[in-house]
């Protein structure tokens, strides 16, 4: 079979063998009854990474995502999140639509943060004619840019002087980890939650986990059940999960590598507008002719190779795309336009 080149997203990866074995060799029980031996282990391991009381298993990043919101939030309560940022953008609304909860989005700046000034403003006064703004969400990676350590510590500063919680989107936080040469534990700190993904540049096929103190996950553990994330013989995922954080975080640093190199190759090719020094783990984002795009796409997939058509384009590299795909990428981008 004719091998995929697919670059849409991190979340396409394939278990491999090791995983898959171990994935058959779970010892499994219960985790709705708590009793799901691999489950514990995953959660232990997680929060012991990045430090952290608890953690919580749960089928997807957008519920983990929710999950928090519905923990930090009530019914009538606001969360500030960025205009672009995953948790208000591609999630469904799902903290409005389940949890009655407002989100007050703003513009992301260039690097990917959010104006902590701008945030200061947009908190609402203690008055009953607001909303009750609660929460502050933010992303690291944001669109594969890793956010300033500073800006994170300096961000928690803000939300402790108007007595706000602070939730990250940490998807891909060992990707902000590696590159940043920082431990997660550390870019975790500030945080009051974190919700990690196993699922895309790690690797695993289905899963993240929310981590925060105990009390706070005790909290979220009800919410899971009353969303339906509650799985049973879960230890199944849970195992490839464990393989995940043990074997793919390190590795991620060659993913970073390869979207460098496509950058340089894409930018070099007459027609691709890229800003190469943007780009920095393992997202390019291009732009190409309006014309020529839809024409792209069609004519990368006869080749085996699968993009995302948008202004701009989204490459996204991981543990399925090696050094020789990202070449023939490039090759078949340029044989395209040129």
């Amino acid at each position: 079979m004719r091998k995929i080149i697919d670059l849409r997203s991190d979340t396409v990866t394939r278990p491999g063998k090791a995983m898959r074995r171990v994935m058959a060799e779970a010892e499994v029980g219960d985790d709705v009854f708590g009793d799901d031996p691999t489950v514990q282990q995953l959660e232990m391991l997680a929060a012991e990474m990045l430090n952290k009381e608890a953690a919580l298993f749960a089928p997807s990043g957008t519920q983990t995502n929710l999950l928090a919101l519905l923990t930090h939030c009530g019914r009538g309560d606001e969360y500030i999140v960025g205009q672009d940022a995953h948790t208000y953008l591609y999630e469904g609304g799902g903290g409005a639509a389940l949890g009655g909860i407002q989100p007050q989005p703003l513009e992301l700046e260039a690097d990917g943060t959010l104006d902590l000034g701008k945030v200061e403003k947009a908190i609402k006064p203690d008055d009953y004619h607001y909303a009750r703004t609660r929460l502050l969400c933010l992303e690291n990676t944001s669109y594969g840019r890793v956010l300033p350590h500073a800006y994170l510590e300096e961000a928690r500063a803000r939300v402790d002087r108007h007595g706000l919680r602070l939730h990250l989107d940490g998807a891909r936080i060992f990707n902000a980890a590696v590159k940043s040469g920082r431990p997660a534990s550390e870019i975790a700190a500030p945080f009051d939650s974190i919700s990690v993904c196993l699922s895309k540049g790690l690797g695993a096929p289905v899963g993240s986990v929310l981590l925060g103190d105990s009390d706070f996950v005790r909290e979220a553990r009800r919410w899971r059940k009353v969303v339906g994330g509650g799985m049973r013989q879960s230890g199944i995922l849970a195992a490839a999960g464990i393989y995940a954080l043990e074997n793919h975080v390190d590795r991620l640093a060659e993913d970073h590598a390869h979207a460098l190199r496509l950058a340089h190759g894409l930018a070099a090719v007459d027609g691709v507008d890229l800003d190469v020094d943007a780009v920095r783990t393992n997202m390019v984002f291009a732009e190409f002719p309006a014309d020529r795009l839809a024409g792209l796409a069609a004519h990368l997939e006869t080749g085996g190779i699968l993009i995302e058509p948008g202004k701009p384009v989204r490459f996204v590299t991981h543990l399925d795309v090696d050094i020789n795909a990202i070449d023939k990428v490039i090759d078949a981008v340029k044989e395209f336009l040129e």
